[in-house]
């Protein structure tokens, strides 16, 4: 049984123009101590997928169905205040998109993350305190600095003292939203390098969402390539990058600079994603596709299994892009 199981998962937004099919049909697991990283533009859904799996949706947002079990219980149609109490935070917990700005500038770091452990378990704030400091020096950063303000913090020290306070409940999933977005190169290898030290030494499982196929690459144990609200690719990260099979996960692979390829002109996808108030009929991504003919603009490809090691796309046109078909450069 995988740590976090997905099925059908659909969460929309309302507007005054209609629903917004931000999260339509999504699938996935994720397994015990393992990482999966989710890929693809901006506005494919893959922040609102993260937030429809924590039940945090804005006040226009709601599920058009699906369903989401943790360790076999079904935790999206749990009471909120058990979900609160039982699983938000102590077994699910979230780095947020733009987490050096998640500290209030005006507590000091570790009292925060205090707060975090009282409002999540019964326990004095002595020991708090204690598991606070730990948790500090946890992520390396001195326990010492637990009194200091965001302020007196580098950029990469709130990171790390946000992935502490992600860690206060003990949690046995992290969520991780773009947590390198705004850092420069050097404090990212760190923020990453520190990450995956967490993983393998607290068994935590991770779902890790960004733009950087690199990250993913090298923090990652299998991938998920989502587009216009749904995965169009999901399978290991060995699998996926060696071998795509949808033109749209292709198209993100080849426009990833390759140090150690030919030096040639990075390859870029033309267009646009689709706006999801009106999605295009059949494949989604077929207004794109150099593949695309009237079975993609009609019917939507099933999502199903490429080859036996749990390698699957929706695409028509798989079995095609396997035979070595460079789609792109037609």
């Amino acid at each position: 049984m995988a740590l976090l199981e997905v099925r059908d998962l659909k969460m929309y937004y309302r507007t005054l123009r209609g629903h917004v099919r931000a999260v339509d049909s999504v699938s996935f697991d994720i397994e015990r101590g393992k990482a999966l990283g989710v890929a693809g533009e901006s506005g494919c859904g893959k922040s609102s997928m993260a937030s429809a799996v924590l039940r945090l949706l804005p006040s226009n947002g709601e599920y058009h169905g699906g369903v989401i079990t943790m360790d076999g219980e079904d935790i999206l149609h749990m009471p909120e205040e058990a979900f609160r109490q039982n699983v938000r935070w102590s077994k699910i917990s979230m780095v947020f998109q733009g987490a050096m700005n998640a500290l209030n500038p005006v507590h000091r770091v570790g009292e925060q993350i205090v707060e975090a452990i009282l409002q999540h378990e019964k326990m004095s704030h002595e020991r708090a305190v204690e598991r606070a400091e730990g948790l500090l020096d946890l992520v390396g950063i001195n326990p010492k600095r637990f009194g200091e303000y965001p302020h007196e913090f580098s950029g990469g020290m709130k990171q790390r003292a946000v992935i502490a306070m992600s860690l206060a409940c003990h949690p046995s999933l992290i969520i991780a939203d773009e947590p390198t977005t705004a850092l420069d190169v050097m404090v990212q290898a760190q923020i990453l390098k520190a990450m995956a030290e967490l993983r393998a030494r607290l068994d935590l499982s991770m779902m890790l969402i960004t733009h950087d196929l690199s990250v993913i690459a090298q923090t990652c144990d299998s991938i998920a390539v989502m587009y216009a609200g749904k995965i169009v690719e999901y399978g290991s990260v060995y699998d996926v990058y060696g071998s795509p099979v949808h033109p749209y996960a292709m198209g993100l692979v080849e426009s990833f600079p390759n140090i150690h390829a030919e030096r040639s002109a990075v390859r870029s996808l033309p267009g646009f994603p689709p706006n999801l108030l009106a999605p295009p009929s059949g494949c989604r991504f077929h207004p794109r596709c150099p593949l695309a003919d009237e079975e993609c603009m009609r019917e939507d490809p099933p999502f199903r299994q490429i080859g036996t090691t749990g390698h699957m796309a929706a695409c028509h046109k798989a079995e095609i892009v396997q035979q070595g078909v460079d789609v792109w450069a037609q």
